[in-house]
């Protein structure tokens, strides 16, 4: 008997284990290269990762008080969040990368796409030399 084909994209279970921190099998290495790399992938993890913090801040709106005491118990929370998950973006989907098996330098194949003319441009006027050939992904 035929083992059936899995599609491109995970269950839904197995993708909610992976929001947070779950390994997908090989058979969606392309989809977890292009969920970490691709276009959106910073604000996805933003967005994946906030969902447990405004689970967790959600119960300080009921708490008995004038909305301005309600809102300042929540906002130094939801801000501070805000401000690691965006700086440590980049780290977080490296080691998301390297969990399943992948090139960490895969991050950074988008940025060398959309700026190759620029590092050409850099190499040609201040190292006399062609730009290097950055290996494309997978």
């Amino acid at each position: 008997m035929n083992q059936p084909h899995e599609s491109s994209r995970p269950a839904w279970w197995r993708y909610l284990a992976y929001w947070y921190g779950g390994r997908l099998p090989v058979s969606v290495r392309d989809w977890v290269i292009k969920d970490l790399v691709g276009p959106g992938a910073a604000a996805r993890m933003v967005a994946r990762w906030s969902i447990p913090c405004i689970i967790l801040v959600l119960p300080m709106l009921f708490v008995p008080g004038p909305w301005g005491v309600r809102i300042t118990m929540t906002m130094p929370i939801l801000l501070s969040y805000l401000f690691f998950s965006i700086a440590l973006n980049r780290v977080y989907r490296r080691y998301r990368l390297v969990q399943h098996g992948l090139d960490p330098e895969l991050i950074n194949s988008l940025d060398r796409e959309k700026n190759a003319d620029l590092y050409a441009e850099y190499h040609r006027k201040y190292r006399n030399e062609a730009a290097p050939r950055f290996p494309a992904p997978r």
